[in-house]
């Protein structure tokens, strides 16, 4: 299916929450989040997006099937402490979801209004990082698709942490009509050289080639604090359609990162630069290319 809609008359404000969770304790950090989209909330926020496993830390290992709710048990412990917002208000975090038999690293988009929440989407990381401090695939199933879902800032995708790593899944996400991806993610900060740490100097340069290639705009929320002797970086940032940062935070603390969207910016920028409409020109030519090159490996 092809999606070519561009929301030139959508603009809306974003905050990127950089949160230091309370390592396995689903109450405190749902509190948490919800006292800080209020906070969002009252100062414009139309979107609050919170980083990676934000309602129960990430460094769980076997405690991960402890912490594990279903997608609408995790959303209404957010939804309790929001309760009825004066505004429309749309929030995204990441937990561990249980689902179909099976434990996921999930990404949940809700929105939350005087009339009660709505589950909008729900997203399951689909590459799991084995390396290093990481050993997901110990205590979490893959996901399987990478979506694009509709919602009232136009279409939208979710990717968490090390999807932004491998270019086929943005890549996914923007030929199935992502105007904005929402990218949360946990990352140990490593390599501290040249005033920044080299896992955010990688993450930061991963997003701007996101934006610059697709013309799409990427909201980045990144975890803080410390959870087993190992401190995650922060650094969030927004990159608008160009691949410009137009918005980022300090590492190591905790911060709200407000910007405004503009999602008439992807229309201009893709007009000037059309790589993502030469991809679905071959994109017949590239699928072969791959079944191809996989069949040899």
């Amino acid at each position: 299916m092809r999606f070519e809609r561009y929301n030139s008359g959508v603009r809306f404000t974003a905050a990127a929450v950089q949160i230091a969770p309370f390592k396995g304790d689903i109450e405190a950090n749902a509190r948490q989040i919800g006292a800080a989209a209020a906070r969002c909330s009252k100062e414009g926020a139309d979107l609050v997006v919170f980083p990676e496993t934000s309602l129960s830390g990430y460094f769980l290992e076997a405690g991960t099937a402890d912490v594990a709710l279903s997608a609408s048990e995790a959303m209404n412990k957010v939804a309790a402490q929001i309760g009825k917002p004066e505004r429309d208000l749309d929030v995204i975090f990441g937990f561990y979801e249980r689902a179909d038999g099976a434990i996921y690293n999930s990404s949940l988009h809700a929105s939350f209004s005087a009339g009660g929440a709505n589950l909008v989407a729900v997203h399951r990381k689909f590459f799991l990082p084995t390396y290093g401090v990481f050993d997901e695939e110990r205590f979490v199933a893959r996901g399987r698709q990478i979506e694009a879902y509709d919602t009232r800032f136009g279409r939208m995708s979710m990717l968490i942490c090390e999807e932004i790593w491998h270019s086929a899944a943005p890549m996914i996400a923007a030929l199935k009509g992502a105007e904005t991806i929402a990218a949360i993610s946990a990352s140990p900060a490593r390599n501290f050289a040249e005033g920044t740490f080299a896992n955010l100097d990688r993450t930061r340069r991963l997003l701007r080639a996101i934006s610059e290639e697709h013309g799409v705009w990427c909201i980045n929320a990144m975890l803080v604090g410390f959870e087993g002797g190992k401190g995650f970086s922060g650094g969030s940032v927004v990159v608008d359609p160009s691949g410009r940062i137009v918005a980022e935070g300090p590492a190591l603390e905790e911060h709200i990162l407000m910007a405004e969207i503009d999602l008439g910016e992807i229309e201009r920028v893709r007009s000037q630069s059309p790589m993502l409409a030469d991809l679905r020109s071959v994109l017949e030519d590239v699928t072969r290319e791959i079944c191809e090159a996989n069949d040899q490996s």
